[in-house]
């Protein structure tokens, strides 16, 4: 008779401890949730951070509040939301350029793709490649008819070393076999103007900046360099026109910490999902520069493996290294 008490008790005890994660999850969330970004406020990813921060509470019952922690490409948060508990309620905006850092910084404590279980795809922000008004090339087809003609006479503006902007240009090098200097900028607020003014003969830049500038014809747009269009964009060609499956664009993404119960990810998930369905918020988004480009955990998965392969492979052919 123990003996049969004793055995009982172990079951009991045994579903107890596997109902508690579960019960958990149900319960999820119970407080408020910290939504990293590894950039200033009053940036583009910043900007994309409060829009959702603002209407995730409607769906999740409980408040979403944006903390900026600046630095190292993004590494610095992503670090703090990689060693934070597995729980659900310390994630992070994510972006493509963390992706990039971890191959070029090679004391970089996080590996993106094994330090976070990723939760949803969010956004795409595209880049678009602008002129000065004087360059003889209107789209892509003439752009690369006159690296090609020219090499090393021109040269080109990014906010970076190591940016999608960069590599992305970098990818476009090679794969047409041309040469043009890279100018890196500390930032992306004096490319625009340095392109109007000449200074610079290209820039790549946030499609939103572009835009604001070709509208009023102080710059040409010469190519989006995503295959996507963009809302108030749709006369500027893609480089896919003449680079057929050319597709480079900045993702956003919304990762936790590895091991987070995957009913927590699910209902973040739907979450996530529903808000980017509503029909506001493609607009809210297009004036950030952003289009909503959902995606579930498993995509995005496959997704960010293949782009950290990408960058890697663009970084050895080109023979790129941080500064």
């Amino acid at each position: 008779m123990r003996f049969l008490l004793s055995r009982r008790g172990a079951v009991i005890a045994t579903a107890l401890a596997l109902a508690a994660p579960l019960a958990g999850a149900q319960a999820f969330p119970n407080r408020p949730i910290k939504l990293m970004v590894g950039y200033a406020a009053g940036g583009g990813v910043d900007a994309i951070a409060r829009m959702l921060s603002s209407r995730l509470p409607a769906l999740l019952g409980q408040q979403v509040v944006v903390e900026n922690k600046a630095g190292a490409t993004g590494m610095i948060a992503a670090d703090t939301v990689a060693k934070s508990p597995a729980d659900g309620y310390t994630l992070l905006l994510g972006e493509s350029g963390m992706l990039i850092a971890s191959h070029l910084q090679p004391r970089a404590s996080v590996d993106p793709l094994k330090v976070f279980t990723p939760v949803a795809g969010v956004f795409v922000a595209p880049l678009m490649i602008v002129a000065n008004n004087n360059i003889k090339a209107n789209n892509p087809k003439e752009l690369i008819a006159l690296l090609k003609g020219n090499p090393g006479r021109y040269s080109y503006a990014t906010s970076g070393v190591g940016t999608v902007h960069h590599l992305g240009f970098e990818l476009l090098k090679a794969k047409t076999d041309t040469f043009i200097v890279h100018i890196p900028y500390r930032g992306a607020a004096q490319i625009v103007p340095d392109v109007i003014s000449g200074q610079v003969p290209f820039g790549v830049v946030s499609a939103a900046a572009g835009l604001a500038q070709a509208k009023a014809g102080k710059l040409r747009p010469i190519a989006l360099m995503n295959t996507g269009k963009l809302p108030g964009a749709e006369n500027v060609p893609a480089l896919a026109d003449a680079l057929p499956g050319f597709n480079v664009a900045p993702r956003l993404m919304l990762l936790a910490p590895a091991g987070t119960p995957a009913a927590v990810v699910e209902k973040l998930n739907e979450a996530v999902r529903t808000v980017l369905a509503s029909a506001d918020l493609a607009q809210a988004a297009a004036a950030q520069g952003a289009v909503p480009a959902y995606m579930p955990p498993q995509q995005l998965a496959t997704e960010m493996a293949r782009e950290s392969t990408e960058w890697a492979r663009i970084i050895k052919a080109q023979k790129i290294s941080a500064e």
